[in-house]
């Protein structure tokens, strides 16, 4: 393992491989590309237990973040809060999420999804946790929450952030980093343009693995040892090298989470 520089991923569902195998072996492919520091959010109640175990299991590796996932928002979700929430109160957690709001697959449920949001960044400004967002088909709907609550408690990520250099300024104008992933390798996505634009010290770094893997792997299962593929892209696009942007960007995570 080259330890010259560490990459910190700040999104991934590696927990979905828990009780398995491939959970070790990612965590080695991660270990060989110096990915060394990674944030776990849940979804749901229900797993919970799979981001615990596995932060449990990688402690100096793998840190937690609790909150209930917009598309997991549905008819009982104060249930879900109140149990998410009991977690919380038992366990050790970086931030809030992943939290917000996603009109992509259902418009029907936004008025539960922004009460949600809400309590849980309650929750966060209670702590002095950070929010993880996820933000789909929902900018404007996530900005008036955000702004209705802003104040110097507020902070955090914009996860997978693939918006325009406008929406950019204003969620780092609200003293939020933003997660950049896959998509900046993606040839007519646009994120490349924007990031090209951004100040590094404004971003960090993400797979979202199972989700969203970066070029050459479009379409295929994501996995948290891809990341160096989507450093070496903003590396490029900042034209410095892959080392100065790992110390950079890992800076910036500790910042945001404190560790």
């Amino acid at each position: 393992m080259n330890s010259l520089y560490t990459l910190t991923d700040t999104h991934t569902h590696i927990y979905y491989h828990m009780g398995t195998a491939q959970l070790e072996e990612h965590i080695q492919r991660c270990l060989t590309n110096n990915i060394n520091r990674l944030f776990l959010p849940n979804v749901d109640s229900a797993s919970v237990k799979a981001v615990l175990d596995t932060t449990a299991a990688y402690p100096n590796m793998c840190y937690p973040m609790l909150g209930l996932h917009p598309c997991s928002v549905k008819e009982n979700y104060k249930e879900e809060l109140a149990n998410i929430e009991k977690a919380i109160a038992t366990h050790k957690i970086y931030a809030i999420g992943e939290i917000g709001i996603d009109l992509y697959w259902d418009k029907s449920t936004l008025p539960w999804q922004q009460e949600a949001f809400k309590t849980q960044i309650g929750w966060a400004k209670e702590l002095g946790l950070p929010i993880d967002i996820h933000c789909r088909a929902a900018f404007d709907e996530t900005f008036d929450v955000l702004e209705a609550l802003n104040d110097a408690k507020l902070f955090g990520i914009f996860h997978c952030f693939s918006g325009t250099i406008e929406q950019a300024q204003r969620a780092i104008a609200m003293g939020f980093k933003l997660g950049i992933g896959g998509v900046v390798t993606y040839k007519k996505a646009g994120l490349d343009l924007v990031v090209k634009q951004l100040d590094l010290k404004d971003i960090v770094l993400e797979t979202d693995a199972p989700y969203l893997a970066p070029s050459p792997f479009r379409g295929k299962e994501n996995e948290s040892s891809y990341l160096h593929y989507i450093a070496e892209k903003v590396a490029d696009l900042h034209e410095i090298s892959v080392e100065k942007l790992a110390e950079i960007t890992t800076q910036n995570s500790k910042e945001v989470f404190g560790i």
